[in-house]
């Protein structure tokens, strides 16, 4: 049986493992053994959640504030312009991989984690999204900016 002290600390390495691990977590925890494992290694954290069924634009809407409101609250950021546009812009790249199609609604249930350290801060995003709710599937996506 594996020992559960070293359990990913040898996989958690970079912003952006931190931040998809984080985002897989299904229990708080599961969350917050994750977030001992993610500190240890020397990095911030943040967690929220978005979900419903939404427009794209709505969507947007929810996940910038969400990602905002998470990294400024669990101090992972500064309120500054500098570090809110490295945050958007790795959020931006996480949204790829969540909605394929812009143009129209979805529905989602997103699990979101902010990771950084000195120089670079990661946004992953996992879930479930669909263009219907009946057919929701899991969907990821993970953006990096430098800070």
């Amino acid at each position: 049986m594996m020992e559960n002290s070293s359990f990913m600390t040898n996989s958690v390495k970079s912003v952006g493992t931190a931040a998809m691990f984080l985002a897989l977590t299904q229990t708080i925890h599961d969350e917050a053994i994750a977030k001992q494992i993610v500190s240890k290694a020397g990095f911030r954290a943040a967690v929220t959640e978005v979900g419903g069924k939404t427009t794209f634009s709505e969507f947007n809407d929810k996940f910038n504030r969400a990602v905002i409101g998470a990294a400024i609250n669990s101090e992972v950021i500064e309120k500054e312009p500098g570090s809110i546009h490295a945050l958007l812009h790795a959020a931006e790249e996480a949204k790829q991989g969540i909605v394929l199609r812009p143009n129209a609604s979805v529905s989602l249930a997103l699990k979101i984690a902010v990771v950084r350290n000195d120089t670079w801060i990661a946004v992953a995003a996992f879930g479930q999204s669909a263009l219907h709710y009946m057919t929701n599937h899991d969907r990821a996506g993970l953006g990096i900016m430098n800070i």
